[in-house]
């Protein structure tokens, strides 16, 4: 069992706050020390309150493992800050609901229990869901749910440039209906390119989709994936917002109704469905044909590290309650996440229709921290969406902005 962490503090710390903010995930709080009778709980959901399903979930398990449940909430950056000093002064709470690129972090960190030490069975969950809470062989919580990026399209909008949707399925057709969109007087397509973590988490299905490597940043995929958003900007296929675009504001631009697609998450369904546009969502293709690999978003139900190892009984069997079929169900539907598992996909498919392209996406989704990127992460991503500015505001060139990325990745990683 470890109880002191790996890393300095304020090098955990920075790889938080280049993780902060990343998708439409929210997070987390603080509380006290807890014995007896009493777990501590951390979510990122500050948006529920007593009120809702997902409390009263909760409190339901902490109910029936024979305790009670202090809660709280915070957003993420604040919650993964929180968490890491908590560990550092001996006061973690017994249960953190983690936003999952954080999760290898504060694993490194020595903040996180394996769920092998927990006794918890996660041979279920899919395993590229389940990759982004892995650190070195070993699993640091349960997914309590996924999503990812997609291909939101305007119905309208592609039927006056006569484009079937079922048509885009490669780069190549999916230039072809920016073109003939933009021909017929429209708009092509948003997206967000910031300068954050949303902004890589926003190329990654470009970037993979062109069978780029997160270790490699300069090579030829990699410097084709950039060129192509730069394409797009100078072609008027995209506009020049998107250098400044959340994914908020980039959604606020595709529900004008003058854009014929927008890559956004599941997250924004009920916006869908509110807005008034006839939608439809298809997975984001791959350069050469088929769905792109995209990120996962979403987060984990995670133990962190006990002085005392008894209290770990009542702690799995939360983490059990809340990650049980019927419940993940409930949650995800709340969260419009996917579920982890194939067969909860399938029954999340069967009752709604339109989430079958969510679920074809999730299963070829992959985590940020996956293939043991783990706290390299981050500072490839700092270096990714500033390449990705770089070229899209005319600073330097795809194949300068790529071999500079590189080289500060290289950097970074070496001190």
């Amino acid at each position: 069992m470890r109880s002191t962490t790996s890393r300095s503090a304020s090098a955990v710390l920075a790889a938080l706050g280049l993780l902060a903010g990343a998708t439409a995930c929210s997070g987390g709080g603080s509380g006290d020390d807890a014995d007896g009778g009493t777990y501590v709980f951390w979510d990122p959901y500050p948006q529920f309150d007593g009120d809702s399903d997902w409390v009263r979930l909760v409190e339901r398990c902490g109910e029936e493992a024979g305790v009670t449940v202090d809660r709280a909430a915070f957003d993420t950056s604040d919650l993964t800050n929180r968490a890491l000093l908590a560990a550092q002064q001996g006061d973690t709470p017994d249960v953190i609901v983690l936003d999952n690129p954080v999760v290898s972090t504060l694993a490194e960190a020595g903040v996180l229990t394996p769920t092998d030490e927990l006794g918890l069975d996660v041979s279920g969950i899919s395993e590229n869901l389940l990759a982004a809470g892995q650190l070195e062989d070993a699993t640091y919580g349960v997914p309590i749910g996924a999503n990812t990026l997609a291909l939101y399209y305007n119905v309208a909008v592609l039927a006056d440039a006569g484009v079937d949707p079922a048509s885009v399925t490669d780069w190549e057709s999916l230039n072809d209906a920016l073109q003939a969109v933009t021909e017929a007087g429209n708009r092509g397509i948003t997206f967000s390119a910031i300068g954050t973590e949303e902004g890589s988490f926003q190329f990654l299905p470009w970037f993979w989709g062109a069978g780029a490597d997160l270790r490699a940043l300069d090579s030829p995929e990699a410097v084709g994936a950039v060129s192509q958003w730069k394409e797009w900007l100078d072609l008027g296929y995209a506009p020049n917002s998107v250098i400044n675009n959340t994914q908020t504001t980039s959604w606020q631009e595709f529900a004008t109704g003058e854009y014929a697609f927008a890559v956004n998450g599941a997250w924004q369904l009920a916006n869908a469905d509110a807005s008034g546009i006839d939608y439809g969502v298809i997975p984001i293709p791959a350069a050469s044909g088929g769905p792109a690999v995209a990120p996962t978003g979403g987060e984990f139900v995670t133990a962190p590290v006990q002085s005392d190892p008894a209290r770990y009984e009542v702690t799995t069997a939360i983490v059990e309650c809340l990650t049980s079929g019927e419940n993940l169900l409930t949650t995800d539907a709340t969260l419009s996440y996917v579920a982890p598992t194939e067969a909860l996909q399938d029954q999340q498919v069967a009752d709604d229709e339109a989430l079958a392209p969510w679920v074809e996406a999730a299963r070829s989704a992959r985590g940020r921290t996956s293939d043991d990127l783990g706290t390299d992460y981050p500072v490839i991503s700092e270096q990714l969406w500033t390449a990705v500015q770089n070229v899209l505001s005319g600073a330097q060139s795809p194949q300068e902005a790529m071999e500079a990325a590189q080289q500060a990745a290289t950097t970074g990683l070496a001190d």
